[in-house]
């Protein structure tokens, strides 16, 4: 009987290790396909040298919850602040918890729509985006987007709304009124009131917004 139970034992520590290792190369796998262009992890961000930013509040945003809840996230701040640094340490997080994650910059995703619908093929681009749980989109303020560029960007963003999870990082805000914030960074959200709300003040809610996550100025 003692041989018995130790090789059941045996057996399902073996199990146990298996089922570990499995999940750590879905892990690995969704990361990877996640495209970050660099490795970054929150736990690695340097807080002290950013006062706005609070590591409590940060590490709220590894819990998937509010990607479950489409919710958008956006980070905002001069270059240099680590808006970047924390995008991909989110979406690293987001896809180590089992979620599809995928990053892009601002730039690349509306060439990317805009060959596509040169193609005729924009509706499978779109579906592609649509399917993954988290888009992280960099730079989002460093492009100054046409209209038509603007309206293939206000597409993925109404395919996504209270569906799928979105975070943005941009480079600057220049009021909590929208109608102050600079076009390149309206332009593609302009029309929904929730998506184009933000309070300056680190760890607050935006005002009238109720579908954004907490935002922070960096």
């Amino acid at each position: 009987m003692k041989e018995r139970a130790t090789f059941k034992d045996f057996l399902a520590d073996l199990l146990e290790a298996e089922c570990l290792q499995r999940e750590e190369r879905k892990k690995a796998r969704l990361v990877r396909e996640a495209n970050f262009p660099r490795p970054k992890r929150l736990e690695d961000f340097e807080f002290d040298k950013n006062p706005n930013i609070v590591p409590e509040q940060v590490n709220t945003l590894a819990d998937p919850a509010w990607v479950k809840a489409g919710l958008p996230l956006c980070l905002i701040g001069d270059s240099g602040t680590g808006k970047s640094h924390l995008l991909i340490g989110i979406g690293t997080a987001i896809a180590e918890a089992g979620l599809r994650v995928r990053y892009t910059t601002t730039a690349n995703l509306v060439n990317e729509l805009a060959e596509a619908a040169d193609e005729k093929k924009l509706n499978r681009t779109l579906a592609r985006y649509g399917r993954v749980d988290l888009l992280c989109l960099d730079e989002f303020g460093y492009l100054d987007l046409d209209k038509t560029g603007a309206k293939l960007l206000f597409q993925v963003f109404t395919e996504r709304e209270e569906r799928r999870g979105i975070a943005i990082a941009s480079n600057g805000i220049s009021g909590p009124d929208p109608e102050e914030t600079p076009p390149r960074l309206t332009g593609p959200v302009r029309h929904n009131p929730n998506h184009a709300r933000a309070c300056v003040g680190p760890g607050k809610q935006a005002p009238g917004a109720g579908s954004w996550a907490t935002y922070w100025p960096l």
